[in-house]
């Protein structure tokens, strides 16, 4: 029998009744602590060891969804763009403001915000887990190299910015298909639209329909372009950084920099990643269960040869601004949560 059993009744009720004191003393003192002074107790929770593991992600994700929420009629635009013309050569070149203009005059401005909610979940998903491992993996190379004496290079950066960008890409690729699979639903004809009324009901519709693994769909290319991207964003935002920290500039004007340099280098490499990508993701499967691509390499050579190798970089400047913003803000976000939860 346990000495808890043994002890007389009124000596438990005792007992009980000093740890419950306890633990609202202990509670009171805490809470007396905070309101004395908000900003220790704001900072000894920020620095317990889950929050500061947890942070690199939470400020990546908040800072993707701002973004996405900046910029998602530009890559409405940007989408369509991608998707006019497809298997034609020649023929009528549209324009990001005619496309504009024609989503404006078919609708309403709020079909530019089409897909939104897979958007947002897709930075949920996708930038909380590359920012939040790229910033993981950069401290641990920072430590590692500290301990040798020694200072991290670009190339560490870079295959830091690789891994992120893989990585994440595989996990959002089934909200970025969603996100393709609503915008590219008004290019349909009105009987052949699936009028996805959420993400939820695009995932769910599409999972039923044509399986759970078409979710992946395109995910290659997506993993491939994701890396191009993170290479060109990440590694050169970091390494701008290094290179403007003994500047004259201000810390902000060094991010705002920094985050320009790095929206280009991502544009450049992403673009014909995302360009196939864009149009592996819009097929669906023909009456005789044919697509009319089989996959990345399958793309590439179809569209080189009946659309030309140009074709994979028509829209750059859409794309340029729908990129470069959304990694400046992005980068930008992420670093002022970073500065303001130290």
């Amino acid at each position: 029998m346990s000495a808890t059993l043994k002890m007389p009744a009124s000596r438990v009720v005792e007992n009980a009744k000093q740890t419950s004191e306890t633990v609202l003393s202990d509670a009171s003192s805490a809470m007396k602590t905070a309101a004395e002074n908000p900003k220790q107790a704001t900072s000894d929770f920020l620095h317990t060891p889950f929050i500061r593991g947890a942070l690199p992600f939470v400020n990546g994700g908040l800072a993707g969804m701002t973004a996405t929420t900046v910029i998602q009629p530009v890559d409405m635009v940007k989408v369509r763009l991608q998707l006019a013309g497809e298997g034609i050569k020649t023929g009528p070149k549209p324009t990001p403001f005619g496309i504009f203009r024609d989503i404006v005059a078919a609708g309403k401005v709020a079909d530019l915000y089409t897909g939104l909610s897979a958007g947002l979940l897709r930075q949920a998903v996708y930038t909380t887990a590359r920012l939040g491992i790229f910033d993981t993996l950069m401290k641990s190379l920072s430590a590692t190299a500290e301990q040798k004496g020694q200072k991290i290079g670009f190339k560490e950066r870079a295959g830091a910015g690789l891994t992120a960008g893989g990585l994440a890409a595989m996990l959002g690729n089934p909200a970025d298909l969603a996100l393709i699979r609503m915008q590219s639903d008004g290019l349909k004809p009105a009987a052949q639209r699936a009028n996805y009324t959420s993400v939820i009901d695009a995932l769910t519709r599409i999972s039923k329909n044509e399986g759970v693994l078409r979710l992946w769909a395109g995910a290659y290319p997506t993993v491939v372009r994701a890396m191009a991207l993170n290479f060109g964003q990440l590694a050169f935002f970091s390494e701008a950084k290094s290179q403007l920290k003994d500047t004259s500039l201000s810390p902000r004007t060094q991010t705002l920099a920094a985050s320009a340099v790095a929206g280009f280098f991502a544009s450049f490499f992403s673009l014909p990643f995302d360009f196939v990508k864009t149009r592996l993701q819009k097929q669906t499967r023909a009456p005789d269960g044919s697509l009319p691509y089989k996959g990345m390499l399958d793309c590439f050579a179809k569209v080189t040869k009946d659309e030309g190798l140009l074709r994979f970089y028509r829209g750059f400047g859409t794309y340029y601004v729908r990129i470069a913003p959304h990694a400046m803000v992005t980068l930008i976000v992420a670093d002022f949560l970073g500065f303001i939860t130290k």
